[in-house]
């Protein structure tokens, strides 16, 4: 089993770290070394305890684990439940030597990182992701934070956690819904930066739908490798790292309009993506060709294609404009130069955004706007 285990690692100076990607890790991986002190504080949620929290447990032998476990839900990624974490973190007495864990997909690991980043001044985490988004996004790459009612992520601080463990049979348990989210985010990494990785994923999308692991490893070490890159270069999202926003924009503005939750990430960005294509062929970056092979891949996926019925071009405007790449009020958006070359931009034709917009608007009815 171990010899299955693939590694690669954020190069980030003193704060570099691992990320050890196999079958079976959860229980039989030591994650120990990885400890600075005696205490460990388990993060995770309702859903994902009772699969996985005794076999996280296992990966921390000789130390004091002490574990919080928080509602499951989008919706409460926020202060309230936050708190949670402090509250038990204080009651258990843990000290700035403690070692926060995140198990559990994006909202776990955002918030448990959040936590650790202003838990005494600072404390160390670890990543070990259930999800497939979590695994090839979120839980890479130090970004964490909290919802707004006004925007998604607004409230947050860049943390590295000290290693992230990916253990793909945690995937088994996931509903397809939730695999279809995480694939948006690995077709990203093919869109944006690696031409040969999207055409192994066009072939290899039914393999990954059905949870293949052969498939399933090479696609999650494919994405970390080119987050992990791309944060390299760019830690804190000063230029280059925002083409991993490709289709966020869009994304998290029908996140916020359908209220948290009830679109997955996933969802949402693999709809923002097609947009995101659609925009940069009205902006004669792209070719149609081009744009129908991004439809064709995201919709092999089974992910919307569409914006939730009733949201209007207006709702994308207003929602758009606390996005956290603008400047001075200024709407960037992250679009297509060509197929695996993005690029953020602030010179987009306004009536060409308006027309993409329509595009993907649909009425209550599911007529178009």
């Amino acid at each position: 089993m171990r010899d299955s285990v693939r590694e690669l690692t954020v190069d980030l100076g003193d704060r570099t770290y691992p990320i050890i990607i196999g079958q079976g890790l959860l229980g039989d991986y030591d994650l120990t070394p990885f400890v600075q002190g005696k205490q460990v504080m388990i993060v995770t949620n309702e859903t994902v305890a009772p699969l996985y929290l005794e076999s996280a447990r296992a990966c921390f032998p000789g130390k004091q684990v002490d574990t919080v476990v928080l509602p499951d839900g989008e919706r409460f990624k926020d202060w309230q439940t936050l708190n949670l974490i402090f509250d038990q973190l204080l009651e258990k007495r843990h000290s700035r030597k403690t070692t926060l864990v995140a198990l559990g997909g994006g909202v776990v690991g955002d918030m448990t990182g959040f936590a650790a980043a202003s838990y005494q001044r600072g404390v160390p985490f670890i990543q070990i992701p259930t999800t497939l988004l979590s695994q090839v996004d979120s839980s890479v790459g130090g970004k964490t934070g909290i919802n707004h009612p006004l925007g998604k992520n607004m409230i947050g601080a860049f943390h590295q956690p000290e290693v992230v463990l990916i253990d793909t049979d945690s995937l088994r348990t996931l509903p397809p819904r939730e695999v279809s989210a995480g694939l948006a985010e690995v077709i990203k990494y093919g869109l944006i930066r690696d031409t040969d990785f999207l055409g192994w994923l066009e072939q290899e999308v039914t393999s990954l739908v059905g949870l293949e692991t052969a498939a399933l490893v090479e696609a999650i070490y494919q994405s970390c490798a080119c987050k992990a890159d791309v944060v390299a270069l760019d830690e804190r999202e000063g230029g280059l790292r925002a083409i991993l926003n490709l289709g966020h924009t869009f994304g998290h503005a029908i996140e916020t309009f359908a209220g948290y939750g009830n679109w997955l990430h996933g969802e949402a960005v693999g709809t923002g993506m097609m947009m995101a294509a659609d925009l940069s062929l009205r902006q004669g970056m792209i070719s149609e060709e081009d744009r129908d092979r991004v439809t064709r891949i995201i919709r092999s996926a089974n992910l919307p294609e569409h914006a939730p019925p009733g949201m209007t071009p207006e709702d994308f405007h207003r929602l758009m404009a606390v996005d956290k790449k603008n400047v001075d009020g200024t709407l960037r958006l992250v679009l297509l130069r060509a197929l695996g070359d993005a690029v953020v931009t602030d010179e987009v034709d306004v009536l060409k955004l308006d027309a993409a917009l329509r595009a993907f608007c649909v009425a209550s009815d599911g007529s178009g706007i």
